[in-house]
């Protein structure tokens, strides 16, 4: 899968700048649902939770395109 994604294009940077945007987004969805009266505070939590969750996947991936990177060198 990673040859694959590396061979579409898909490199590190691109993966680890996924992970960070997703930690900017687990802020930004928290605060913004913290803003909304209709949630309360769990379902703010809940949103920032969720999204944050994304940023180690991004990470792994970006680690091992990475890994992928260099065996190709």
């Amino acid at each position: 899968m990673l040859e694959k994604l590396h061979d579409m294009g898909m490199k590190s940077e691109y993966a680890y700048m996924a992970g960070f945007g997703s930690i900017g987004l687990s802020v930004l969805s928290w605060t913004f649902s913290r803003i909304n009266p209709r949630h309360d505070r769990a379902q703010s939590d809940r949103w920032g939770i969720f999204v944050g969750h994304w940023a180690p996947t991004f990470f792994a991936i970006g680690i091992a395109l990475r890994l992928e990177e260099k065996k190709l060198l």
